[in-house]
């Protein structure tokens, strides 16, 4: 899946999101992290130029993304989630919120 650099720093804000949900950094959140650093071609940097959008544009980003790229992106969320062996309510939280945003889950 293919996804524009709006994109890419939309979706890596939305992960570190759920990276930092629980409150705890697991060594597997940034093994999960570093095998998508690789499939979504990003760098450490993206990291620190996601962390510069607003939520809310963040949002419109992925919204306007195709639905195919929606339904992409829900499953890295929810691998992303599931990458320490729980997924955390706060974590469950970011993902529903993200889909209903998305349009691709009813409110």
């Amino acid at each position: 899946m293919e996804f524009n650099l709006a994109e890419k720093l939309a979706i890596v804000k939305t992960i570190e999101s759920i990276i930092m949900a629980d409150g705890i950094v697991h060594k597997k959140e940034l093994s999960a992290l570093s095998v998508l650093m690789n499939r979504l071609d990003f760098d450490s940097n993206f990291l620190i130029q996601a962390r510069g959008i607003e939520t809310e544009q963040g949002m419109l980003i992925l919204n306007n993304m195709t639905n195919v790229k929606k339904k992409s992106l829900a499953n890295i969320l929810e691998d992303m989630a599931m990458a320490d062996g729980f997924v955390h309510e706060k974590e469950m939280a970011i993902i529903l919120n993200t889909c209903k945003a998305m349009g691709i889950l009813a409110s």
